[in-house]
């Protein structure tokens, strides 16, 4: 099932069709790396590579198609295979991209563990689950690491590089090269930590934004407002600490000038939210006003949001020092 120019050594086997691997392998394609696109049905890796061609065609309609080839010759680096024997041979970097279940990744990393060669990369794409957990007991674990992208990852650059204790530096050095090759930004995480960075920066915003709801401060809308009019305006080109850094003289002036009312409000923070009952209920339903909950409504919505997150990935490429 795959064609001879992405069954070439050298390449990348992604394995697991739905949007996250078919977003991978549309990124290494665009940075001309030739991928075979594995999944246990047939019918599944038939439907991505549709999916796959509908989506670069529309890509490249509106001058959003990454990378220097065209639709067609990125197009012809990525293969389909129902083989997982044949997905990984010659491969130098594997990308999982099953559903976030430890079982089933585990039972899939075992199988490739018997498999794979001696020099290539196994990386995970799970959102939160240890690598230590994730790759326990294999005999290529050194060269396991997570590389967990942010949905979507075709307009969201990020990748969270995350190594357990035993994995080599090399891994991680690979890793990252490769992944700014493909046009990513990827970041290392020193050392493994429940809900890696993002996840963790996201979970406490969450956190806050509930509370605030929960207690009547704030609207659901408003609080969105927050963000997107507020904090999300500069934290699209510049960080927390960054931010800190600029506000004063300094770092050291910010912490000296606002480190007392930091942590004045920080104390004032309740406890974990239960995500559920009538708060629930109450942000469900403002969130519906805005967007209903059907798969047509949501759909559109995140075509909006997709097409908004290319525009600003073409200004930050213009503006951002390099």
């Amino acid at each position: 099932m795959a064609s001879p120019e992405s069954s070439a050594a050298g390449g990348v086997a992604v394995i697991g069709s739905g949007l996250i691997g078919r977003s991978w392998a549309m990124l290494f394609a665009a940075g001309g790396i030739p991928v075979r696109l594995y999944d246990v049905d047939p019918r599944q890796v038939t439907g991505a590579l549709d999916n796959i061609r509908k989506e670069m065609t529309l890509l490249a309609q509106s001058g959003s198609l990454k990378g220097a080839l065209s639709v067609e010759e990125q197009l012809s680096l990525i293969g389909g295979c129902s083989d997982i024997r044949e997905a990984v041979e010659g491969a130098v970097h594997i990308q999982e991209c099953v559903p976030e279940d430890l079982e089933l990744k585990q039972q899939l990393f075992a199988q490739l563990d018997g498999i794979m060669d001696d020099d290539v990369v196994l990386s995970s794409s799970s959102s939160c689950l240890l690598p230590s957990k994730l790759f326990a007991g294999l005999a290529h674990r050194k060269q396991c690491l997570v590389a967990h992208p942010v949905n979507p990852p075709y307009y969201v650059p990020l990748v969270e590089l995350v190594p357990h204790p035993e994995t080599a530096p090399a891994t991680v050095d690979r890793t990252h090269a490769l992944m700014r090759k493909i046009g990513q930004s990827p970041v290392r995480i020193m050392k493994e930590i429940d809900g890696f960075a993002l996840n963790r920066l996201q979970y406490a915003i969450i956190s806050e934004a509930w509370r605030l709801v929960e207690e009547g401060v704030v609207s659901p809308g408003d609080l969105d407002l927050v963000m997107s009019e507020g904090l999300g305006m500069r934290y699209a080109f510049i960080g927390p600490l960054e931010t800190m850094h600029l506000n004063a003289e300094g770092m050291l002036s910010y912490c000296d000038r606002y480190s007392e009312g930091m942590r004045r409000v920080l104390k004032t923070f309740g406890p974990i939210p239960e995500f559920s009952g009538a708060a629930a209920e109450k942000v469900h339903q403002a969130m519906c006003v805005k967007v209903p909950d059907d798969p047509a409504h949501l759909a559109a919505r995140r075509e909006w949001r997709d097409g908004c997150l290319m525009r600003l990935a073409k200004l930050k490429s213009q503006v951002q020092p390099q």
